[in-house]
């Protein structure tokens, strides 16, 4: 999907602040506390209500039909469990205020407990905004801080060492002070803040600046049609190289190199010094004012080539290695192109933004990549970025979405490695009068208790769990069950017991009949239950706990 970068746009600023000129670039311009041209929200109520859980909880994966396949059992009837147990903690809604009702997220960095989201506007006005979003607690993202910018669209934004930077741009002719179209700010955050009274801005050529990435104590931006892949200084954002390409999408960076996105030929591999050492020549159409980046994958590159899906060619030797073809979800009823925007690699997953044909998650092999299936989620996903145990999908005019992997910890992981994996069906039943364990991360669509379970990881279940008279369902790890537009339950018969060690979250009711243990066991076990807990005669509660939501 096009994601407005809109290259043919030129941004208005009006300003009153120091001018500084560095020599490197023709002219380049330096702008310190831009305060007339940036707003920050003061009401905390407004971002309160821009997280929206309405589709919080368990999420669906729409599985590609060769991987799907593999998941029924020889009558080809009975589905397996399947892999993937992800949730999506909440949506944020985009920013809106007076002359800036359009917004759209355009591109999200992760760090710590912090995500930082730009924004851009669809159409001819430029107007942009900055949001930082708290993670910390999963049950409870909080918009933080929001900054508007009332005369910039922001088309990407990175992270580091208390600063954020956006790129975007910029409209010269009209402005007095403005020498060229790119911009790329530095703005302080602290504790989750912005600080827009310690600001630094510079400019490049170009007609948009696409893409802005962190190298050591340096800042790497690009620029889009006649622009140029620059380098500044992060201390003062000064010009210190700069080379000119034709067409930059994007810029990224592995420690040791550079790699950019040039429309018009494809990826080129820089030194620190800006010069090319090798090329990898793609004849994809990356479009006209078109999001398309690039990201390393160990010894691997991998391109988003729009139609094509994402291309992925070895890194030393420019190599094609393969095409991941964009997975399209049978539910996917979003206007707008089928094109891959943006990819993201996370250990063994990589992620592609595939706009209107949704978010594909792939896995990497040792010598291969395999496409799994599309994430059920709303809106046209034009960016993803992934880091640690969360995904965050920039879905346009829908905000953006954050994700939760929930892969068990290391810890976990050891604590179960003595049981056996599960590989059983996505609705499970446990008979009465046998006892079964295991360990895993998994889908399930229900669980049926008669006789004894543990489930030791990371699980979700789509609908209920039900454990009936006399049964035991001990669980260690995390367990999430239903979503909020789409409640189910935790159902626990009388004489049964629930043993939880971990976290649990129901997205609906825990029902407990007359005669039913509930056991929480360990010191950080945390139950979040969305509906309400419903016990009915003799039914029992014991152990110490965090009562998220106070239902108990």
């Amino acid at each position: 999907m096009n994601s407005n970068l809109s290259i043919i746009k030129i941004w208005l600023i009006a300003i009153s602040a120091t001018l500084l000129v560095a020599s490197c670039s023709d002219e380049t311009t330096i702008f310190e506390k831009l305060e007339d041209n940036l707003v920050k929200e003061t009401n905390q109520l407004k971002l309160d209500n821009s997280v929206s859980f309405d589709r919080a909880g368990v999420l669906d994966i729409y599985e590609d039909p060769i991987s799907s396949a593999k998941r029924y059992n020889a009558s080809g009837k009975v589905e397996q469990a399947g892999d993937y147990p992800l949730t999506l903690v909440a949506q944020i809604a985009p920013p809106t205020f007076e002359n800036g009702e359009n917004l759209a997220a355009t591109h999200v960095a992760l760090n710590g407990d912090y995500g930082y989201v730009s924004y851009n506007t669809i159409g001819q006005d430029y107007v942009g905004a900055v949001d930082v979003i708290d993670i910390s607690d999963p049950n409870n993202p909080r918009v933080t801080s929001r900054v508007y910018f009332t005369n910039a669209d922001l088309n990407s934004i990175a992270y580091d060492a208390g600063y954020v930077y956006v790129a975007g741009g910029v409209d010269s002719e009209k402005s007095v002070t403005a020498t060229s179209n790119s911009v790329v700010a530095k703005i302080a955050v602290s504790g989750g803040r912005l600080n827009t009274s310690d600001i630094t801005f510079g400019f490049q050529e170009g007609f948009n600046a696409t893409d802005v990435s962190i190298m050591n104590n340096n800042v790497i931006a690009t620029s889009g049609q006649d622009g140029f892949v620059v380098i500044y200084d992060k201390n003062d954002m000064s010009i210190l190289n700069e080379a000119a390409f034709a067409d930059l999408r994007s810029v990224a960076y592995n420690g040791n190199e550079i790699a950019v996105l040039d429309a018009a030929q494809g990826v080129s591999f820089l030194d620190q010094s800006l010069n090319v050492t090798r090329s990898i020549n793609i004849e994809s159409d990356f479009g006209i004012d078109a999001k398309r980046t690039l990201d390393f994958s160990k010894d691997n590159i991998v391109v988003a080539e729009g139609s094509k899906g994402a291309g992925i060619y070895n890194a030393t030797s420019g190599s094609f290695v393969e095409y991941l073809p964009i997975l399209l979800s049978p539910d996917n009823a979003e206007q707008g192109d089928i094109v891959t925007n943006g990819v993201a690699v996370n250990e063994d997953v990589l992620l592609m933004a595939n706009g209107a044909g949704g978010l594909s998650i792939n896995e990497s092999k040792s010598d291969n990549t395999v496409g799994f299936g599309v994430i059920a989620l709303t809106g046209s996903i034009n960016y993803v970025a992934s880091k640690g145990d969360y995904v965050f999908a920039a879905s346009g005019k829908s905000g953006f979405q954050i994700i939760k992997l929930n892969r068990p910890t290391q810890s976990l992981v050891s604590s179960c490695e003595n049981l056996a994996s599960f590989n059983g069906n996505s609705r499970y039943s446990v008979p009465s009068g046998e006892e079964q364990a295991y360990s895993g991360s998994k889908r399930f669509n229900s669980l049926t208790v008669d006789g004894t379970l543990l489930l030791c990881g990371s699980w979700t279940v789509k609908d209920d769990i039900t454990i009936n008279e006399n049964g035991v369902f001990e669980m260690n790890g995390t367990i999430v069950v239903g979503r909020t537009n789409r409640s189910r339950d935790i159902v626990v018969k009388a004489g049964a017991t629930l043993r939880i060690e971990g976290s649990v979250s129901i997205y609906g009711d825990l029902m407990l009949e007359d005669g039913a243990t509930v056991e929480f066991l360990g010191e950080s076990t945390i139950a979040v239950v969305w509906g309400s807990v419903i016990r009915t005669g003799s039914a029992t509660v014991t152990g110490t706990f965090n009562d998220y939501f106070s239902k108990f």
